[in-house]
């Protein structure tokens, strides 16, 4: 396989490769995980992890030392080289609750070591050897079939977080989740799972450039029944699929995580800031979905007019609704708020105060928004 890597992955990687030739010529190394998937889809690939077999963990310890990398972890030692991260090929196995607990061993071949492995796609390895790719899971075949298929159903049960990778990936890959593993992920509890492990989950998913494909997953695998407590007909998920899919054309990659939350809440009538307590985001998300209005069955030029007196309407995060877009355009209150002209000191000069002036203040701002918007609604 060529590895057609970008230079800030291909020195650090050459240097690797010789210091491994010229004083553990017997290791064996292997490139593995999201890296050899987004090659073979050609997909830009940023960091790398490599295997190393034929080495005890004395020695390989040794040899990171050697080299000048860095080690993070625990149990099992992963070491870092630059933007490679190097370990031995490991066996997981469950032995408490949560996703850190899990008892490590050293796998023997590359087979045993990639069958803990979440799904067939991530399963793949490069021998840098020779350059060929293992596949013992049909990985390749579900990559050409875009397909999400679990490797071993009996070690996928044991971290509940795969259930939401399954989710994020789907979106972020255009895959489907292959029928049988669906199933599988269905019946998974996810009350183990922390409030940081959650949210960095949705917000992959949030960042993904086909939303539409998450929100399926995210119904299939029962994932919004489970932390969002949301439940979906069909004819609902049409809906939200086809508003989710008209908001991405409209929206800048920075507001892709509203768009997708504000849909769920407008469509299936929900608060939105609930939401967001569920899946745990940050303060920013909440403060954002907390002042946005729910797009009306009926949207009239009075009502975005309103609406309007508040801010831009481009902030208005229904902005995808209809022909809503095109309208504030057209009424020139997408870039700026409309502004009825009303000062209180005009009122104040009228002889108004106290509860009267408020009262008389909004009065004459709703008459003016009726006079601007009602001819054209």
């Amino acid at each position: 396989m060529n590895l057609a890597l970008p230079e800030t992955l291909q020195g650090p990687l050459d240097t690797l490769l010789t210091f491994f030739k010229k004083h553990y010529p017997h290791a064996r190394l292997y490139l593995v995980g999201g890296a050899v998937r987004d090659m073979v889809m050609k997909r830009p690939v940023y960091d790398l992890d490599i295997e190393c077999f034929g080495l005890d963990p004395k020695t390989f310890d040794a040899a990171m030392t050697k080299l000048g990398a860095k080690g993070v972890g625990k149990s099992f030692f992963v070491y870092k080289y630059g933007p490679i991260d190097i370990a031995l090929p490991r066996i997981e196995r469950k032995v408490g609750r949560g996703h850190r607990a899990f008892e490590v061993s050293l796998a023997r071949d590359t087979k045993e070591a990639s069958r803990r492995r979440d799904f067939t796609m991530n399963a793949l390895m490069v021998d840098l050897d020779t350059g060929e790719i293992v596949d013992h899971w049909g990985g390749l075949e579900d990559i050409r079939k875009r397909l999400i298929r679990v490797v071993d159903p009996e070690k996928f049960t044991e971290d509940s977080l795969r259930v939401l990778r399954a989710m994020q990936f789907s979106a972020r890959l255009k895959f489907r989740i292959e029928p049988r593993s669906c199933e599988l992920m269905r019946h998974m509890a996810l009350d183990d799972l922390t409030p940081e492990r959650i949210f960095w989950e949705f917000e992959k998913m949030f960042h993904a450039p086909w939303l539409h494909y998450g929100l399926y997953a995210m119904s299939a695998l029962g994932v919004g029944e489970k932390i969002l407590r949301l439940t979906f007909d069909r004819p609902a998920f049409v809906t939200m699929a086809r508003h989710m899919q008209k908001a991405r054309r409209l929206e800048e990659g920075t507001m892709r995580p509203y768009y997708f939350l504000y849909v769920l809440a407008s469509d299936l009538h929900k608060n939105g800031v609930t939401l967001c307590e569920r899946i745990h985001t940050p303060n920013v998300y909440r403060k954002m979905l907390g002042y946005q209005k729910h797009v009306p069955k009926r949207i009239t030029d009075r009502f975005l007019g309103a609406l309007s007196l508040r801010h831009p309407m481009k902030q208005w995060l229904g902005i995808y609704a209809d022909d809503v877009f095109a309208r504030t355009k057209a009424l020139g209150i997408y870039e700026r708020p409309f502004d009825p002209g009303i000062r209180p000191a005009q009122l104040l000069e009228e002889g108004y105060s106290g509860k009267a002036l408020g009262r008389e203040l909004r009065r004459r701002i709703l008459a003016a928004v009726r006079a601007r918007f009602a001819a054209a609604s």
